[in-house]
């Protein structure tokens, strides 16, 4: 599979999408957004993580203003309902772990698809910016959903409205992602998160997923029965015995993901 605003490689279970648009600090143009949704797609099914990640000194600055239709004429609604929508939920219902790696700048629907991983894992140097108030919009990518989740309505309507860049570290204090890292330390680090997720209990991991993200809408009773049943599927697979051998016998467990 050939493409030519991003990077894909699969190894050993880890798959690493890069958005590869550096001049330009890979806004997100039509066609990133059409060969991000085929890559993700081929993960789902090939690999056992996700990571994405930048090329260049930045993450993604958003929306490329200059693309094709897009000087006045680009039909907003339109753009959001048929290329980031699907992108977006081909991420969120992907069935493995997935991790944004953000190397740099994360600005605008740039900065929401980043928050839309699993787990974001930021270099210390990088922002997080909402800056649709800038050019008079209302935040998208799925910003409005994911932010009074993660930061409560306060912060999330703060970081909006004034459109304010949120530093990394600043970004793990408020739990807007999990981890700000040295810059220096940032691509061993990702690295041997993505590794560890891909020799993990795949099933685990998305069951882990699925219970999670219905906690938001389950009642506690509903949520109960969500973990019971999880937790039936988890008891019935290769990994579960293995990591009850392993510990039994005081050893690391080698998960398979079956």
């Amino acid at each position: 599979m050939r493409f030519e605003t991003i990077q894909f490689e699969i190894t050993d279970g880890l798959a690493v999408l890069t958005l590869n648009r550096p001049e330009v600090m890979n806004a997100l143009s039509s066609l990133l957004r059409a060969e991000m949704l085929q890559a993700i797609q081929r993960a789902s099914t090939d690999a056992r993580v996700l990571v994405i990640t930048g090329a260049g000194r930045a993450f993604c600055s958003g929306q490329d203003l200059q693309d094709a239709g897009a000087r006045g004429k680009l039909d907003l609604e339109k753009t959001l309902n048929e290329e980031y929508v699907p992108l977006l939920k081909a991420l969120t219902d992907c069935p493995i772990p997935t991790i944004s790696a953000v190397n740099g700048p994360a600005a605008g629907a740039g900065a929401n698809l980043a928050l839309a991983a699993d787990v974001v894992i930021a270099t210390a140097s990088a922002s997080f910016i909402q800056a649709f108030t800038r050019i008079g919009l209302v935040p998208d990518a799925g910003g409005s959903y994911w932010l009074p989740r993660q930061i409560g309505m306060a912060r999330a309507m703060g970081a909006v409205l004034f459109a304010d860049k949120v530093t990394a570290p600043q970004a793990a204090e408020w739990g807007m992602i999990y981890e700000a890292v040295p810059d220096a330390e940032f691509a061993a680090h990702w690295l041997s998160r993505a590794r560890h997720l891909a020799k993990g209990p795949t099933a685990a991991y998305r069951g882990v997923k699925q219970a999670m993200r219905q906690s938001f809408d389950n009642d506690l009773d509903a949520q109960l029965a969500l973990e019971a049943r999880l937790q039936g599927i988890c008891g019935e697979t290769e990994d579960f015995h293995e990591g009850v051998t392993a510990f039994l016998e005081k050893r690391a467990a080698t998960f398979t993901g079956h």
